[in-house]
C-alpha cells in the first residue's frame, strides 16, 4: 500500500498530541529508571502514561501548566531540579528529529541511558542517518506499531480521515550490546 499526502495543514510546532495507546506499546520495552524527560511535552498527553512507571520532566518550547520547564530542547542539559534524567521519550518535531536524535544521545551516553523517539516508520531508511542507525552502536530496537496513529479526530471521536503514515518507536540504550531487534505492538 502506498503513502499518501495529508490534506491537512501542518499544526504549528508540529503539535500533534500521541494517543495514549501508543506510548502504552512503548512501556514495556523502556529499562527500569526513575527520571525520564519528555522535551516535546505540549499538554502532557504522554508524559501522564510515562508517570506509571517513573518520574517524569516535562518540557516544550511553549509554556503549559503541566510543564515543568520551558526551551528548546537542543539546548537542554541532562541535569533538571528534580536530578539527573536517563532516559528521553518523545514524539519529536518531524523537521528537528535528527537533531532531536542526536542531542538525546549525547546527552544520555554519559550517563549510559536511552532514549525512545517516535517516528515515520521509514525514517531509519536514509542514507544521511546511518550514524543513527546502522553506525549506532546504542541502537537496540525498532518497536514497529501494528496500527496507524489517528491525528485528527472529530468531536465525536472519530477520525477525521484514514491515517497516511506507518510509524515506530526507535530505542537507543547506551548498555546495548550486539545487533538492534525489530519487534511489533498493537
Amino acid at each position: 500500500m502506498s503513502q499518501r499526502n495529508s490534506t491537512y495543514i501542518r499544526k504549528k510546532r508540529d503539535l500533534y498530541e500521541t494517543p495514549e495507546w501508543v506510548t502504552e506499546a512503548l512501556l514495556p520495552h523502556l529499562p527500569a529508571v526513575c527520571l525520564i524527560m519528555e522535551p516535546a511535552a505540549g499538554t502532557g498527553k504522554m508524559v501522564r502514561i510515562l508517570e506509571r512507571d517513573a518520574k517524569v520532566w516535562a518540557q516544550d518550547i511553549e509554556p503549559d501548566p503541566c510543564l515543568h520547564a520551558v526551551g528548546d530542547f537542543r539546548q537542554s542539559t541532562i541535569s533538571t531540579s528534580c536530578g539527573v534524567c536517563h532516559g528521553i521519550v518523545t514524539n519529536p518535531p518531524f523537521e528537528l528529529a535528527t537533531e532531536f536524535i542526536e542531542h538525546a544521545l549525547r546527552l544520555t551516553e554519559p550517563v549510559n541511558g536511552f532514549v525512545a523517539m517516535l517516528l515515520r516508520t521509514d525514517f531509519d531508511h536514509a542514507k544521511s542517518r546511518t550514524h543513527l542507525f546502522r553506525d549506532c552502536p546504542a541502537f537496540s530496537k525498532k518497536l514497529v506499531l501494528m496500527k496507524r496513529i489517528v491525528w485528527f479526530v472529530e468531536d465525536d471521536g472519530k477520525p477525521k480521515a484514514s491515517p497516511s503514515y506507518n510509524h515506530a518507536w526507535f530505542l537507543w540504550n547506551h548498555q546495548h550490546e550486539g545487533q538492534p531487534t525489530l519487534a511489533y505492538a498493537a
